[in-house]
C-alpha cells in the first residue's frame, strides 16, 4: 500500500512540475523572442533611420538648415546629429557608398538626392513605428501570460502541498517548523519570480511618422537650394561612388 501511495505522490508531483515548468518555459521563450526583436529594432533604428538622417544632415550641411528640417518633420531635436560628420570627407564617402545620384546639374543632383534620401528615411520610420507597435502588443501579452501563470501557479501553495505529500503519514509531522517553512517558500518564490521585460517604449524612442514627400517638397527644395548656394562647388557624384 505504501508503494502505491509513493507512486501516486510521485505522479502528482510530476504532473504539477510539468505544468508549472512547461508554462514557465513558454513565457521565458516568448520573453527571449521579444528581447531579440527589441535588439533587431534597435539595429534598424541605428542603421536605417540613423544612417538616413546622417545623409540628409550632410546634404544640408548647415546647422540652421538641419534645425529647419528637424522642425519640419517633427523629429526630436538633434536626433542622430553629430557635427563631425559634416566635416569628415572620409565618413561622407562611406555613408554614401553605393548610393546613386541623378540629374544634369550639380544643383539638380543635390535636390534629387535629398528627395530620394528622404523617401528612404520615411519608409524606414514607418517600418520602425510598425515594429514598435508590434513590440508593444507582445509586451502586453507577456505581462498577461505572467499574471495568468501566477494566478494558476502559486509557488508557496505548491511547495506546501509537496511537503505534505513527502511528510510521513501525509501530515506535517517531521517537517520544519511552520515559520521556517514559510520563509523557505518565500525565498524560493522570490528566486523563481518571473518579471516582465522592459517595455519597448522604455528602451527605444517613439518617433512621429514623417510627412509624405509631396507635402513638404517645396520646403525641402528650398533647403537644398540654400545648401547648394552655400557650397556651389559641391557635386554629390564625388562621394556617391560604387562600393569596392
Amino acid at each position: 500500500m505504501e508503494d502505491i501511495t509513493d507512486f501516486l505522490a510521485f505522479e502528482v508531483k510530476k504532473e504539477m512540475a510539468d505544468r508549472y515548468f512547461g508554462f514557465r518555459k513558454q513565457i521565458e521563450t516568448d520573453t527571449a523572442a521579444y528581447i531579440d526583436k527589441v535588439a533587431r529594432t534597435t539595429f534598424e533604428l541605428e542603421n536605417n533611420i540613423g544612417l538616413g538622417l546622417t545623409r540628409i544632415y550632410i546634404l544640408l550641411h548647415q546647422k540652421s538648415l538641419i534645425t529647419s528640417f528637424i522642425a519640419l518633420t517633427g523629429l526630436p531635436a538633434d536626433f542622430f546629429f553629430d557635427p563631425y560628420f559634416l566635416e569628415s570627407a572620409t565618413i561622407r564617402k562611406r555613408i554614401f557608398v553605393d548610393i546613386s545620384s541623378r540629374g544634369f546639374t550639380r544643383k539638380r543632383r543635390l535636390i534629387n538626392l535629398l528627395f530620394d534620401t528622404y523617401n528612404t528615411l520615411n519608409a524606414a520610420v514607418q517600418h520602425y513605428s510598425d515594429n514598435l507597435a508590434r513590440l508593444s502588443e507582445e509586451h502586453e501579452t507577456i505581462k498577461e501570460e505572467i499574471k495568468l501563470f501566477y494566478r494558476n501557479n502559486d509557488i508557496d501553495s505548491i511547495m506546501t502541498f509537496i511537503r505534505r505529500l513527502e511528510a510521513p503519514g501525509g501530515d506535517m509531522n517531521g517537517m520544519l517548523h511552520g515559520g521556517q517553512t514559510v520563509q523557505i517558500n518565500q525565498r524560493l518564490s522570490s528566486k523563481l519570480r518571473l518579471q516582465p521585460p522592459l517595455a519597448a517604449e522604455e528602451l527605444l524612442p517613439t518617433l512621429p511618422l514623417l510627412p509624405a514627400l509631396k507635402t513638404i517638397k517645396p520646403q525641402l527644395s528650398q533647403m537644398a537650394e540654400a545648401a547648394y548656394a552655400a557650397s556651389p562647388d559641391l557635386d554629390v557624384r564625388d562621394f556617391c561612388v560604387p562600393a569596392d
